[in-house]
């Protein structure tokens, strides 16, 4: 007999439907073949759904048994399957004899006592329900609030295959999980490093004002001790809180991994990741055999902190070209492409020497040259604002005066978000985003304006992508300072952040 159940399978973050296939033949030996690229964990998976059905108290067939995971060209990972296979084979064997499972998708692990366990990537799975208009999803109980984070599909957590199978033949209540309201568990953030620690760098905070503010990527240079790594830790507590779309792509991102927390639905604070300068190409942009989200990736509408920036190997830094100018990242196998989003702001610091020191004749100048080109010209364009950080004064170290706090800043922040909101059309489109044609429409400049940027194409030998970020950064300056047009002197503090243009 035959029997079709409706599952998922994960290809990258992207959810596509899988339907799970079990046949049951009347005449053979007793024997199990599970087709369909599956991996592993898959193809053990009959052995885990043989004991749960058992210690059940259900039968087992003792027949010849094939399972089809279709799509067969895509391949199968993980213990999802469990449940869908377990539902097959009761189906098949007249074990339930209804056909509610016909507008459900079901996924979970089964223990071998037949409890459910939770899975990897169950808010894709409501996705896709969604989309699909399926009337709802069954799934482990630990997973069932990240599920009803979708909204508007029902959601029906299940803690062992008994209460499923009661579920299906009407024989015992499986309640929905209540929709969670997204809006309310979005919460401030609060870094451990609040701005007003930092004693003196006042220009450096406000670069870091305006990086945040419009979601720029930013590079700090300065001698060890100035200040760089507190600010970069700091800069959590004056990022904007994420919107509902932007929690929910960070949670699948998250949950395709197993990185949700247990119990909670959603990611509700920007993803802060800072990997170490040993980091390799595959774990920065992602990658493996089955490929698997990288830290640009896992940083996607948060930030991404390289400390030490000439330290990481130059093929790892010229790795993060694609994802800084698409926003999404590609990763090519043989057999297919999966890309994964990585919209991220990049914050950089680095010394100017490899000693740590700011060079003071000519021999350390030639080193600080020398250290400055580990990282590469076309990296550099990418980087909107660079910024010096220079050694902080006796007389301010030991000033009581704490100067910009956190909470200053974050009110201009969400300010200039505000705006940029509402002219831009989405909070998923700061300034850093906008197009060339965009940049024509809303930083709009005058003659004077024009010629100062002019002369500063000519004057720095600017790239045509330094001459859109001068203009993106003068946009965002002056939605900080709540006026709707562009200024000369708005320009011209845009121009100053080409630090390294100048150097070079």
């Amino acid at each position: 007999m035959l029997a079709q159940v409706h599952s998922f399978v994960l290809q990258g973050i992207d959810p596509v439907a899988c339907e799970v296939e079990v046949d049951i033949a009347d005449k053979g030996l007793p024997k199990t073949t599970i087709v369909g690229l599956p991996d592993t964990a898959v193809k053990e998976s009959i052995e885990r759904v043989r004991s749960a059905i058992i210690n059940s108290g259900f039968p087992f067939p003792m027949s010849r048994l094939l399972v089809n995971l279709a799509p067969a060209d895509i391949r199968k990972e993980g213990p999802i399957f469990d449940l869908p296979i377990a539902i097959g084979l009761l189906l098949a064997t007249n074990v339930i004899q209804t056909q509610t499972h016909k507008k459900l998708l079901f996924a979970g692990e089964l223990a071998l006592d037949g409890r459910l366990r939770p899975i990897n990537g169950v808010i894709n799975l409501a996705l896709l329900a969604k989309s699909l208009k399926f009337d709802g999803v069954v799934v482990p109980v630990d997973n069932a609030s990240e599920a009803a984070a979708v909204g508007d599909i029902n959601v029906y957590p299940a803690d062992s295959l008994t209460s499923v199978i009661g579920f299906l033949n009407k024989t015992h209540q499986l309640d929905a999980h209540s929709e969670i309201d997204i809006e309310s568990l979005l919460i401030e953030e609060y870094a451990s490093t609040n701005f007003s620690d930092i004693k003196g760098q006042e220009a450096a905070k406000r670069a870091m004002l305006l990086a945040a503010a419009g979601a720029h990527n930013i590079l700090m240079i300065g001698p060890a001790g100035s200040g760089k790594t507190m600010m970069a830790r700091a800069l959590a507590g004056i990022l904007p809180p994420l919107s509902r779309d932007e929690a929910l792509d960070v949670t699948r991102i998250y949950s395709s991994v197993g990185l949700v927390p247990k119990g909670q639905p959603i990611l509700t604070r920007r993803p802060i990741r800072s990997p170490h300068h040993t980091a390799s190409s595959v774990a920065m942009i992602g990658g493996g055999s089955i490929p698997r989200p990288g830290e640009v990736s896992l940083a996607h509408h948060g930030v991404l902190f390289l400390d030490e920036t000439p330290e990481f190997p130059r093929a790892v830094l010229e790795t993060l070209r694609q994802p800084l100018e698409d926003g999404h990242v590609t990763i090519a196998r043989s057999h297919s492409s999966i890309t994964f989003p990585s919209r991220f702001m990049l914050v950089a610091a680095m010394n100017p020497t490899p000693k740590g020191d700011k060079p003071t004749d000519a021999v350390s100048q030639r080193e600080m040259d020398r250290y400055l080109s580990k990282i590469s010209g076309p990296l550099i364009d990418r980087i909107d604002i660079h910024v010096e950080v220079p050694p902080v004064p006796f007389t301010q170290l030991a000033n009581e005066h704490s100067g910009t706090d956190s909470a200053t800043m974050r009110k201009s922040i969400l300010q200039a978000r505000k705006i940029q909101i509402k002219r831009n059309g989405s909070s998923l489109k700061p300034n850093s985003t906008l197009a060339g044609r965009e940049l024509n429409k809303y930083a709009k400049m005058d003659g004077p304006t024009t010629e100062l940027v002019r002369q500063a194409m000519t004057e720095l030998n600017l790239s045509a992508r330094a001459y859109d970020k001068i203009r993106r950064i003068a946009r965002t300056i002056a939605d900080v300072e709540g006026v709707e047009s562009i200024s000369i002197q708005h320009v011209a503090e845009a121009i100053q952040y080409r630090l390294l243009d100048r150097t070079r």
